[in-house]
């Protein structure tokens, strides 16, 4: 087979499984949309029948005649593109397959009620897979972190080691994010997965005095909220939602800079699983590039785009907007695309990361103990005072980076030490080992929270 058609990394044959998933892309497909289209207008006859809006059996016939694969898509294509929008083309062709019955397809609403709810549909479904994500990942977080609750590692701030943490807490403030990122998806799905019918200035003039009846009848035939409004131009629950998976794929985006920094040559600490063949360079056999890394930093990129995207087509003008709502379209499922991308690669690279705790451990030392420069100045501090005590550790450290000693070594020769601190006390305040604080105690918090959500 010759690939031919395909224009972004969404429907190539060589990326799309990089920037998206299977499961996603489905939800997202034209097939899947217009099936949604078609149950909409479904559910709606089903309601009007119900209330006696239309005749009872008009919904009945409808559902019984219409038949997808009965549809011409080309033509269905080509008249979308002339209207510019694909419902005023699918209801043509309904009411053809419905003959009598299809005079009721549709009655009441507008194209946007339809369009609208098809996305909201699209949503629910879309949001339990970024869901099922999300626990599992919370899960191989809180292994990690439980596995890895006192394996000491260097800290870093401003890409310089600062002072001792443990990969554990490193894995735990990881799975604080995922912890928060769960409990704002169950606080947002409630108000995403609402369907709209309002026809065409959002006041259900259409239906007379039985549209909100109408309204209820048919979200709870779909599964979805009864809106409290109109949302034609409020689309503040759409952005959120995009503003969401920004933050889950940040967040993504955040632990792939670390494992790609911590994989580096210089500090080897850990590696995304082998597979043979994966992160291989074409020209340095020695190469294993952090692959899963590098799509979920550029999918978190990507989703961040959209997320600005969408609070700009918030924008609206009046009661239906000209312009922005098209904008969505393009936003909404590349996001939840590569969303599904980044999470996919975050299981696999986290799920089975290499983490070389002799490594962490080597590197803690290259410092010849600077890194635990702060113990010694705070156990000096109640003798010199704090600022004093800064001082002499201070020109101790200077020592240690023009010369062969180590911190120990130079503040067993410094006066103002050893009148305070015996050699044994200076090396246990120069082992970074000893000088955790409370991260192990924090991983342990941590895991307790998770536990909970």
């Amino acid at each position: 087979m010759i690939p031919t058609g395909a224009s972004t990394v969404f429907d190539s044959l060589l990326f799309r499984d990089t920037f998206g998933t299977p499961a996603m892309r489905e939800i997202f497909s034209d097939a899947s949309l217009i099936g949604k289209y078609i149950a909409i207008e479904i559910a709606l006859a089903k309601a009007q029948s119900r209330l006696g809006v239309i005749p009872a059996t008009s919904a009945a016939e409808i559902e019984s005649r219409i038949k997808f694969e009965q549809l011409d898509f080309e033509r269905l294509k080509h008249e979308t593109e002339n209207v510019g929008y694909p419902i005023l083309p699918l209801v043509t062709q309904l009411v053809e397959q419905c003959g009598e019955a299809g005079k009721y397809i549709h009655w009441g609403a507008t194209t946007q009620d339809i369009m609208d709810t098809a996305n909201a549909l699209q949503i629910k479904e879309a949001l339990a897979l970024v869901e099922a994500d999300i626990r599992a990942l919370r899960k191989t977080l809180q292994d990690l972190a439980s596995a890895h609750k006192h394996t000491p590692m260097a800290g870093r701030t401003h890409l310089q080691q600062a002072l001792p943490i443990t990969f554990g807490y490193k894995c735990a403030i990881w799975l604080a994010m995922f912890d928060r990122h769960e409990q704002r998806l169950r606080e947002l799905r409630p108000r995403v997965e609402v369907g709209e019918l309002a026809g065409a200035a959002g006041t259900l003039a259409s239906l007379g005095d039985r549209g909100l009846e109408v309204q209820a009848e048919m979200m709870r035939e779909l599964g979805l909220g009864v809106p409290v409004t109109t949302w034609h131009v409020a689309r503040d629950h759409f952005a959120e939602t995009l503003n969401f998976l920004a933050l889950v794929t940040g967040s993504l985006g955040k632990i792939a800079l670390d494992i790609m920094l911590m994989a580096s040559t210089e500090y080897a600490e850990v590696y995304e699983p082998f597979v043979k063949g994966r992160g291989a360079s074409s020209t340095m056999p020695q190469k294993r590039n952090p692959i899963s890394s590098e799509i979920m930093l550029a999918c978190a990129k990507g989703v961040r785009q959209h997320a600005g995207l969408m609070l700009d087509a918030m924008i609206q003008d009046f009661e239906r907007a000209t312009g922005p709502w098209h904008a969505e379209w393009i936003a909404i499922p590349e996001s939840f695309m590569l969303t599904a991308s980044a999470l996919h690669q975050a299981r696999f690279a986290l799920g089975g990361l290499e983490v070389d705790a002799e490594q962490m451990q080597k590197n803690l030392g290259i410092s010849k103990g600077l890194i635990v420069a702060e113990s010694v100045m705070m156990a000096l501090a109640p003798h010199l005072g704090k600022h004093q005590a800064h001082e002499v550790v201070y020109d101790a450290c200077r020592k240690v980076n023009s010369g062969d000693q180590t911190l120990a070594e130079v503040l067993m020769e410094t006066r103002e030490v050893t009148e305070h601190l015996s050699d044994e006390q200076i090396q246990t305040l120069t082992n970074p080992a000893n000088y955790l604080g409370q991260a192990p105690n924090m991983v342990a918090n941590a895991l307790n929270a998770s536990a909970q959500i």
